[in-house]
């Protein structure tokens, strides 16, 4: 038997970005924590990068995950939206990029087919699967959850990632 892997899901947004960590050991996955890092929306968009930014480093420091994932942008027709997203996710890669920690991206429909079987489902579907998977799982807001959902892709696709990341540096 190996070691257990520590993941950190990341779901980014600029009011919310979730996140949730659990422990992937073979096909065992145990819940470790989660939560939601909250800017002050009544601030510049500068600081509330810099509040996400702190709240994250604050939470790799505090649990030291080994693998990251991040969920990728979903474009929508609000182009405004779509950028502020962007920031926000930049600042989800970048801190754990920043500690050396490799991250993984996903799109919303692979989350979705890893967690209930499906690539299309709404959030009450995730959140009850993130349950069964993992009962002792707690989450506070539906980022928090959604940032579970992404770890446990993670953990389901992670080592054909490993595998590539290996090929691309050898």
């Amino acid at each position: 038997m190996g070691q257990a892997i520590r993941i950190i899901g990341i779901d980014p947004g600029l009011r919310r970005t979730g996140w949730g960590i659990v422990e992937s050991l073979g096909n065992s996955l145990h819940f470790v924590a989660s939560g939601t890092i909250r800017s002050d929306d009544k601030a510049d968009l500068a600081s509330r990068l810099c509040q996400l930014h702190d709240g994250l480093a604050e939470i790799l420091h505090a649990h030291v995950p080994q693998e990251a994932a991040v969920e990728q942008t979903f474009v929508n027709t609000n182009a405004a939206a779509t950028l502020k997203l962007g920031q926000a996710r930049g600042i989800a890669m970048l801190v754990p990029a920043r500690t050396g920690i490799r991250v993984a991206e996903y799109a919303p429909n692979a989350v979705k087919k890893a967690v209930i079987g499906v690539g299309h489902g709404d959030k009450k579907q995730i959140h009850m699967m993130v349950k069964v998977l993992m009962p002792k799982a707690t989450f506070d807001t539906d980022d928090a959850a959604d940032a579970l959902a992404i770890a446990i892709c993670h953990s389901h696709h992670r080592m054909s990632a490993v595998h590539q990341a290996r090929l691309a540096t050898a």
